[in-house]
């Protein structure tokens, strides 16, 4: 892995759901970690074998390895939101990450 390759930051967020102070259930996103990935939107032959469902915002995010992170997680870039739908380490050598991720939304939200 090229790690000057790395030159976007990204936040991971996992899912919470907690209540209030008055007992109230209430859902949020928290940050897990803020990372140096690098960003690729996919394209061609690459964008139909990753996309079944053929969506237009398909990106890669290339990061070093990290435990944990998992396709119920999401992720922050650019003011932009990002769902994970795949978590591919590479070689399986807990060196670097792949997630497969969708944009949600028109630009996020």
């Amino acid at each position: 892995m090229n790690i000057a390759k790395l030159d976007k930051r990204i936040t991971i967020q996992r899912f919470k759901k907690a209540k209030d102070k008055e007992g109230i259930p209430t859902e949020t996103w928290i940050d897990v970690a803020t990372v140096w990935a690098a960003v690729e939107p996919l394209r061609g032959r690459e964008y139909f074998a990753a996309a079944a469902v053929n969506q237009e915002r398909t990106v890669r995010f290339r990061m070093r390895y990290r435990p944990n992170v998992t396709a119920e997680m999401r992720l922050l870039y650019d003011r932009r939101v990002f769902d994970i739908k795949s978590v591919i380490d590479v070689d399986e050598a807990h060196k670097e990450l792949h997630l497969m991720c969708e944009e949600v939304g028109n630009g996020g939200s």
